[in-house]
């Protein structure tokens, strides 16, 4: 993998790149859609292809471990032969999904105990297994093995985990380094910056990490509750430490303002479950603001669901028929806002990038900020 910084934004700290994996070209600032068990949800891979358009995609550790398991995955030719899809993927290792099995899980210095929420199986994750199962997956960026903690957390609590995080990583790098590549590609390991809220410690994180000369850096144990003011904190004091010629992904975030206002900190990388997720709830993000298109008032509007048309079916479409589908729990409604909101984020990361490179981010992402405020 190879990362070029190929501008930053005089008044801020935006900047856009490309990321050149075995699968093709990444361009930063990017929003990856999560494709947790293999599929992003209600999407088809053509319309992810074509309509959304993404340059990379997020596939998730755990779920793909239990279902349908490293054994289908590896028959088939690895994670994109198995979905089909021929662009880049990055899996997270797992880390936050035992985290949000808080009830189910014991964690030890060697790795974590926990108990499937399919069937009640127990697991142990070690960071050797970790690294050793995304090997199998096959995606082209693979996570280190973190814990990620909660919010809130003390400041002992959040500095032990902060430790055994580094003591992780030491061994994902190790298992990463002998573990021998599986596919007719390279795999980009990935660490982990974590430290809670305290900027003590995600400054000690964020020094421990760039040592280790990755190829990219990543921010995680952040979107976990946390105000956004404190997210946007503690993002800043990182990205002013982590190196400035490696692509840094920000994990788990967020909201189109959150977006922007962290493309602005100095990140290049995202990835959320909240467009696809509050799509199937009716949510729709637009340029614009908000909509609820479940509430009555957009039944008699048969406006297109959105006139800027970020996909084909915005315009195909009017918000009085999607409301209809929402109404009456036909899935189709949810596949079309899904369709909407990924390609939406999608538009705004790279309108971002088209800003950065003219030289009016600032003004623009102001803007953008005040009108993405409102409920429509």
């Amino acid at each position: 993998m190879k990362f070029n910084l190929l501008a930053t934004d005089s008044q801020t700290k935006a900047r856009v790149g490309t990321i050149t994996s075995d699968h093709g070209v990444v361009e930063t600032p990017i929003f990856m859609p999560v494709g947790t068990a293999a599929s992003v949800k209600g999407i088809h891979q053509r319309e992810l292809k074509n309509d959304i358009n993404p340059d990379i995609i997020l596939g998730n550790t755990y779920h793909l471990y239990l279902r349908p398991g490293t054994s289908i995955i590896r028959k088939s030719g690895g994670l994109h032969r198995f979905m089909g899809w021929n662009r880049p993927i990055l899996t997270d290792s797992g880390g936050y999904q035992v985290y949000s099995l808080s009830a189910n899980r014991r964690i030890k210095e060697e790795g974590v105990k926990f108990k499937s929420h399919i069937d009640g199986s127990y697991h142990f994750f070690t960071p050797e297994k970790a690294i050793e199962i995304q090997r199998y997956i096959g995606a082209d960026i693979i996570m280190a093995f973190d814990e990620c903690t909660p919010y809130p957390c003390d400041y002992n609590y959040a500095k032990n985990s902060m430790d055994r995080t580094h003591r992780w990583l030491k061994r994902c790098i190790e298992a990463n380094k002998k573990l021998p590549q599986i596919y007719d590609f390279n795999q980009t390991l990935f660490p982990i910056v974590q430290g809670s809220v305290y900027n003590d410690l995600r400054r000690a994180s964020a020094y421990f990490i760039a040592e280790q000369d990755a190829p990219g850096n990543a921010i995680g144990g952040l979107s976990v509750g946390e105000p956004h003011e404190e997210m946007y904190s503690m993002t800043e004091e990182v990205c002013n430490i982590l190196p400035k010629d490696k692509p840094r992904y920000l994990m788990g975030v967020g909201t189109p303002i959150n977006l922007l206002e962290n493309i602005a900190l100095g990140v290049d990388m995202f990835d959320c479950v909240l467009p696809s997720r509050n799509a199937r709830n009716g949510m729709l993000f637009t340029a614009s603001g908000t909509i609820n298109i479940k509430n009555k008032k957009w039944e008699n509007d048969f406006s297109p669901l959105d006139s800027e048309g970020y996909c084909f079916a915005d315009l195909e479409y009017s918000k009085a028929y999607v409301r209809h589908l929402f109404s009456i729990n036909e899935m189709l409604g949810k596949q079309i806002a899904t369709l909407h909101n990924l390609s939406f984020y999608i538009w705004l990361v790279r309108e971002a990038r088209k800003h950065i490179l003219e030289g009016d981010f600032r003004f623009w992402k102001e803007k953008m900020i005040l009108k993405m405020q409102v409920r429509l």
